[in-house]
């Protein structure tokens, strides 16, 4: 099954749109000391300013993220970033469904976006690009 590249552009915008504002929130939350994640930072026995310099981690991998040429190491570093949220989240015994979601879309975002790392993985180019040349 072959996807037109239209309709995989138009979702890779849709869940990078809400991958940023999901973790661009998330970061303004932790850098601005909101309650909530004062709260948050408390129940998992991580002290207010660390929590900040993790709002940073989090501000420069979704900015680097959301950046075409960076775009590639900022999802890295979101991968990476949500495999401490799920180990934290196991560790106090909380839900990971949201967690383990968004590090899905992640990859989906990687594999829309990254045509060598898409065949690299999957071995296959699922989308056509109007470039296709006749079947051999």
């Amino acid at each position: 099954m072959v996807v037109s590249l239209k309709k995989i552009v138009v979702m890779e915008l849709i869940i990078r749109f809400i991958l940023g504002l999901l973790f661009g929130f998330s970061a303004f939350l932790k850098l601005s000391g909101h309650e909530t994640a004062i709260a948050q930072s408390v129940s998992f026995g991580i002290p207010p300013d660390t929590y900040r310099i993790i709002g940073v981690i989090e501000a420069i991998s979704v900015i680097l993220f959301l950046i075409h040429s960076t775009g590639l190491i900022g999802s890295l570093l979101l991968i990476a970033y949500m495999g401490g949220a799920i180990a934290s989240h196991l560790q106090h015994q909380q839900s990971i469904f949201v967690a383990v979601l968004v590090e899905i879309l992640i990859w989906v975002d990687l594999l829309f976006r990254y045509r060598a790392l898409r065949r690299y993985l999957l071995g296959t180019d699922l989308i056509d690009d109007g470039n296709r040349r006749a079947a051999h």
